[in-house]
């Protein structure tokens, strides 16, 4: 597809190497040297090309560069049929097109299945696992775990659509005293009860373990306290810990009563989980289970101990040194000869790549393990692994309420299928106050897709780095920038499209401009002319953020362009054509947009 930034990005460079050859340099640029820049005011060109980089090769101030620059690119221009023309104002070139040439090119070119296909491909040839969610199966999802599903997930999509053969994968953490947590709690308060029996889904009814696991524990805690006992040594000194503990050493030794509890425990936690990843959009192409996992790692320890990779300290147990690496010493087996979590996690990634070789290997964790995977990453690179260099922590902040942090075991964790359930309920309370339903036609799944597009939008807003608070009112409100707001604009695009066919329009001339056209037009034009753009930095970056801000921006233009610029209404059928073509290119975008950032678009609203 025609993209006029990279058109004069590639005309610059072409520029400039002349003038680097005139000036005797044996240099070269390409195109991707070259920054172009949207002016902030219309009047001072379509597009601003700053010189400040290539005045120290070329010797000479950037406002000089832009004035020979000018002239040889006017020079350039006067035999071709553009009516475009350059300019230099201070250290910038800035370009004006003929936006009528302009427009007419990129939305024949938007059509045009033959040069649409390779927009986005600027990973093509790239293998990337991804790891995301990564949940305990002693509780069901709460709200940051759809924060690291929908980042997983939407990752996956947009590296996808550039090209790269995709691979996500999920580690559940089955195993561990935490699960014995749930199951202590399950044999001594729930025996004889199911899911089934008691009306609940089967992930939130392990989760009501957990938390009866923990109300018990906060009682006895205190007890001890109250007794005397130190407050950091309660905890253990408790018999549900006690009883906890003894279950782990159980499980371990592979006792069949404690090994078969955890079975049925663990299915009813996974086939939960699974439902809300179905409802929510977010899938895996396998799923490791840290209980066939635990145990990777500790002969690649071992390996390392003979080469003086690590060494054994004086308990027995082996160490790395990191002091060379600004980082401290760490434990890889204790004295015991039992592994810890970063062991098993080196001795999974190893794993992982016999599977399926990747050149990418994305894990999308919480920003508190930014040690540990700093960690992880170069004990691999120790151990001689290659593509240890190709490992990429996805860093991404806390979610917290306006009423502040949420804590799974006291139970005020925001409950993923509870809020996604509240969310649909209030979009279908807003949906019948409008008296929409007949028009919507199912109500009910349409405040469904309402709730997961609002919920979605409003997680891959900020980027991931960054804390954030979730306020539900907020994320469903149809004006600003919502999910809702963005599909409204879908589904007002897609009410007019249907509206022009039900009129049997019959224009089968081609939609042009002959005209200059209004600001509200060319602003959109040239937002649907950067979508591809939009997508390869959000795939470069590894941040969705990049394509929700594209999106509203492609919003708000379009919302402009609607109410300035009559479209059906248009005394011109050729212009209205064309402005037709536009919203249809519109919503084309949206559509695809839409589907990487995980928001389901809605025909009506």
């Amino acid at each position: 597809m025609y993209d006029f930034i990279e058109t004069w990005k590639t005309n610059t460079a072409q520029i400039i190497n002349e003038l680097l050859a005139e000036s005797g340099i044996d240099t070269k640029i390409n195109a991707l040297e070259v920054i172009a820049e949207i002016p902030p005011n219309p009047q001072m060109g379509d597009l601003g090309i700053p010189m400040f980089s290539f005045a120290k090769m070329l010797r000479k101030g950037p406002p000089q560069i832009a004035q020979l620059a000018a002239v040889k690119l006017n020079n350039m221009l006067s035999s071709q049929e553009t009516n475009a023309k350059a300019e230099a104002q201070g250290p910038y070139l800035n370009i004006k097109m003929d936006r009528a040439l302009t427009a007419n090119a990129i939305l024949k070119d938007f059509f045009d299945p033959s040069k649409k296909a390779k927009q986005k491909e600027s990973m093509a040839g790239k293998r990337v696992m991804i790891e995301f969610s990564s949940p305990n199966t002693n509780k069901p999802l709460h709200l940051g775990h759809l924060r690291n599903d929908v980042l997983g997930e939407s990752i996956s999509r947009i590296i996808k659509e550039c090209g790269a053969e995709v691979y996500k994968v999920c580690i559940i953490n089955d195993r561990g005293i935490h699960i014995c947590k749930s199951m202590l709690a399950y044999k001594e308060n729930f025996q004889g009860k199911t899911p089934e029996s008691e009306g609940i889904k089967s992930d939130h009814f392990v989760g009501d373990c957990y938390i009866s696991f923990n109300k018990e524990l906060k009682k006895e805690t205190q007890e001890l306290i109250e007794a005397g006992v130190k407050k950091e040594e309660a905890d253990a000194q408790t018999s549900v810990m006690k009883k906890a503990a003894q279950m782990l050493r159980d499980w371990e030794a592979g006792d069949s009563e404690t090994v078969e509890l955890w079975k049925k425990m663990n299915s009813w936690a996974i086939e939960g989980m699974k439902k809300t990843y179905n409802r929510t959009g977010v899938s895996f192409d396998k799923y490791y289970y840290e209980s066939e996992t635990y145990m990777l790692g500790k002969d690649e320890v071992l390996k390392g101990l003979e080469k003086g990779i690590f060494f054994k300290q004086e308990d027995g147990s082996v160490a790395v040194d990191l002091t060379e690496e600004k980082l401290d010493k760490k434990i890889l087996l204790r004295s015991d000869g039992t592994s810890i979590y970063i062991t098993q996690d080196f001795g999974t990634a190893i794993n992982r790549y016999k599977d399926w070789q990747f050149d990418k290997l994305i894990y999308v964790v919480g920003s508190e393990q930014q040690y540990h995977f700093k960690v992880l990453f170069i004990i691999l690179e120790k151990l001689g692994y290659s593509w240890a260099k190709n490992l990429h922590h996805l860093s991404y902040g806390m979610v917290n309420l306006p009423e502040g942090k949420m804590k799974s075991r006291e139970g005020t964790v925001v409950d993923a299928d509870e809020l996604i359930d509240s969310l649909r309920d209030m979009a279908l309370s807003e949906i019948k106050e409008k008296g929409r339903e007949d028009d919507v036609g199912n109500p009910q799944e349409v405040a469904e897709n309402i709730a997961i597009g609002a919920l979605h939008y409003f997680l891959l807003q900020p980027s991931p780095v960054k804390d954030m608070l979730f306020d539900p009112k907020e994320s469903l409100s149809f004006t600003g920038n919502t999910g809702p707001y963005l599909q409204y604009m879908g589904a007002r695009i897609s009410s007019m499209l249907r509206k022009n066919e039900e009129t049997g329009n019959k224009n089968k001339e081609p939609g042009i401009w002959n005209e200059v056209l209004f600001d509200a037009e060319w602003e959109l034009v040239k937002l649907v002319n950067g979508y591809s753009s939009a997508v390869n930095e959000a795939a470069e970056k590894m941040d969705p953020s990049h394509l929700t801000g594209y999106l509203y921006e492609l919003s708000k233009a379009f919302s402009r362009f609607y109410h300035e610029c009559p479209i059906l209404t248009c005394d011109d059928p050729t212009l209205s054509k064309a402005r037709l073509e536009l919203s249809r290119a519109v919503m084309l975008v949206l559509k695809d947009a839409f589907y990487l950032v995980c928001i389901p678009f809605l025909n009506v609203m």
